[in-house]
């Protein structure tokens, strides 16, 4: 009577703990429908062109039509937020900040200009437009607005095949700001309509490569001005610009331009180790491009240098930026392929800012709108296509320094503009003996902090395709073209991704001693696996037809080498399938799963699916699958093994 009365015990606790295993399915089973392809359309359209309305509208109900105005001039120009509790001591940290970003900013937008084969005073002008523009509607505090050297080198490389610059200068500069104006719009387009992962094709690896490789091409094309070349190459492959160095080696170099060139290299680069080592210094490799202009302008001056072949600017137009609205040529029989140049400057230039942008965030902890920074880089660089500049960026070597110097927020931006501003109105006609050899050797300075080995060997550590993206990068830009650089990084970018997502990985789940929680059997070797069951979990967030054939195989072949594992013996009853990775499946997915339920079944095993996701049960439920296991569904792995195995038991 006592056996029987606990073995009825028994039996009442099976029929609660199975009772309480449906009603769980059945949460699955009953959930709602989810949203249907309309309404996400409707709701992303929504989101994406009136991101902030919720916000509004709530002001509006409570019928403040100012406090509306307020919330949205603060959504579009975050100077309204920060400006209101800007105080005397932030400014005198921004003027600080600002006036040490000058010195640096001033030497290197005449270097970068040169390098992009424009005038020196086009340098400038970017200087004084673009961060006046970004100080009012970016989001970042640290961040130092100008030209930079990678963005320089793509305009320097990629224009000069519609047009040459020595020959037709006014056409060349015209299809520059042409596409100035093509890259403004598209980055303002990826911010207003929310398409930022299209920047993340150049993955950070991939950016890694490209930028060594560039800054490489950049320190050799610096040799023309180091060694006083008059001719040279348009090319920016390392073989080209190596033979037109050897060439001109043997026939045209000034060696007074080199070793001017040179010796205020090694000045700039001692003051740069002195601040590293004494960081209360960070002002002295700041201000050492400048001091190496004054002082090297004022030799060549004193000495008539230039008389003995090194080689000046010579004239810098006088005053502030003059309209180039007339200058964009929208009607140039290459307006296609100046677009396509404006495209890929554009995803460029905001892939380099937000990666700053985010960098000196993070230090600082505070956050950036990712979606407003491009929509601020986009309509600095609209703007200033109507105003002689060429694209602007984030620069990272300033934003250190505008960082280390200790700006508070995005006025510093506003100060080196107007010191911009005021150098153009009266110090131009100072660097008419600056010689070009000088600008060189500020560009060759900048160049070591692009190359980042430490970097790339952990790239390398962690993940090998990403390593092969940055070395097709790297050797694209060194060996090849720009272009061909930036295509071989996408490329290798987009095949990772292919391979990933169509030969998805499947683990084999074990449960963890004496928990209800279970694991990888390979990554945890003490997860305890169920001879009468198995459980597998697909790596993949969708099922379809790219892969879904494949995971079929592979879960097959899994329960194949599980039956012969065990001798012969036909042990395994159930394969579990858990789904709380997939986030969506399509028909052929749902195809491979019902020819899965009819092999195994012919195996004699069942299938079992546990923790399905909205849009997967939904579509499961519609194409009667559900049905056709029946309805083996579960809430979680371990209700799924308690349930299976009692059925079986009970049968038995």
């Amino acid at each position: 009577m006592a056996s029987l009365a606990i073995e009825t015990g028994h039996q009442e606790i099976h029929d609660l703990e199975r009772n309480g295993h449906a009603e769980k399915a059945q949460w699955v089973l009953n959930a709602p429908e989810p949203p249907s392809l309309w309404q996400e359309l409707t709701g992303s359209v929504r989101e994406t062109v009136l991101p902030h309305a919720r916000r509004f509208s709530t002001v509006k109900d409570k019928g403040s039509l100012s406090k509306t105005v307020i919330s949205f001039l603060h959504a579009i120009f975050p100077i309204f937020c920060w400006c209101r509790n800007y105080k005397a001591t932030n400014f005198k940290n921004d003027l600080l900040a600002g006036l040490t970003l000058a010195s640096l900013c001033i030497p290197q937008s005449i270097g970068y200009a040169t390098l992009a084969k424009l005038d020196p005073q086009y340098g400038l002008y970017t200087s004084v437009i673009p961060p006046l523009i970004y100080a009012v509607m970016g989001t970042s505090r640290d961040i130092a607005i100008g030209p930079v050297a990678v963005v320089s080198l793509l305009l320097s490389s990629m224009i000069p095949k519609l047009e040459d610059p020595e020959a037709n200068p006014i056409l060349y500069r015209n299809l520059v700001l042409t596409t100035t104006f093509f890259a403004g719009i598209f980055q303002a387009a990826f911010g207003l309509f929310r398409l930022g992962f299209l920047v993340d094709f150049l993955s950070h690896a991939a950016i890694v490569g490209f930028v060594a490789g560039a800054a490489i091409v950049i320190g050799l094309q610096q040799m023309k001005g180091l060694l006083g070349i008059t001719h040279f190459t348009n090319k920016t492959d390392v073989i080209s610009v190596m033979e037109a160095i050897w060439r001109a080696v043997h026939h045209s170099w000034n060696p007074h331009n080199f070793i001017l060139g040179c010796s205020f290299l090694t000045f700039i680069l001692i003051t740069r180790f002195v601040g590293r080592r004494n960081r209360k210094l960070f002002w002295l490799p700041a201000i050492a491009p400048l001091i190496s202009v004054v002082l090297s302008t004022l030799l060549v001056y004193l000495t008539r240098a230039d008389k003995h072949g090194v080689l000046i600017i010579k004239h810098i137009k006088r005053g502030l930026n003059p309209s180039s609205v007339h200058q964009l040529q929208f009607n140039n029989p290459h307006i296609g392929e100046v677009a396509k140049i404006g495209l890929i400057v554009a995803v460029v230039a905001l892939t380099e800012a937000i990666a700053v942008g985010r960098s000196f965030a993070s230090i600082k902890g505070y956050h950036i709108n990712g979606n407003q920074e491009m929509v601020a880089m986009g309509f600095m660089n609209i703007l200033g296509s109507f105003t002689s500049c060429y694209v602007a960026t984030g620069s990272f070597s300033r934003s250190a320094v505008n960082f280390s110097a200790g700006c508070e927020t995005a006025m510093s931006n506003i100060v080196m503009a107007i010191t911009v501003i005021i150098s153009l109105e009266l110090f131009t006609r100072l660097l008419y003996y600056t010689p070009i050899a000088i600008l060189a050797a500020i560009i060759l300075s900048a160049l070591p902090g692009l190359v980042d080995l430490h970097e790339a060997y952990n790239i390398w550590k962690i993940d090998k395709l990403d390593f092969l993206a940055c070395a097709g990068a790297f050797i694209g830009v060194l060996f090849a073209s720009v272009e061909i650089g930036l295509l071989a990084a996408v490329t290798i970018s987009f095949v990772k991704i292919i391979i990933i997502s169509i030969r998805p990985g499947a683990e084999v789940l074990g449960r963890l001693p004496e928990t209800d929680i279970f694991c990888d059997v390979d990554q945890y070797p003490m997860a305890a696996k169920n001879p009468q069951v198995l459980i597998i979990r697909v790596k993949s967030g969708l099922l379809c037809f790219a892969n879904a054939n494949f995971v079929k195989e592979k879960i097959m072949k899994l329960a194949t080498e599980e039956e012969e594992g065990s001798k012969g013996k036909r042990t395994i009853q159930v394969v579990i399938l858990d789904m709380s990775n997939l986030m969506n499946i399509d028909v052929s997915g749902i195809t491979s799963l019902v020819e899965l339920h009819k092999n195994l079944a012919s195996s004699g095993m069942e299938l079992a699916i546990t923790n399905p996701k909205w849009q997967v049960i939904h579509k499961l439920r519609v194409a009667n699958f559900v049905t056709k296991i029946g309805g083996r569904v579960f809430l979680t792995i371990g209700e799924a093994v308690d349930a299976c195995l009692g059925a079986k038991m009970a049968a038995v």
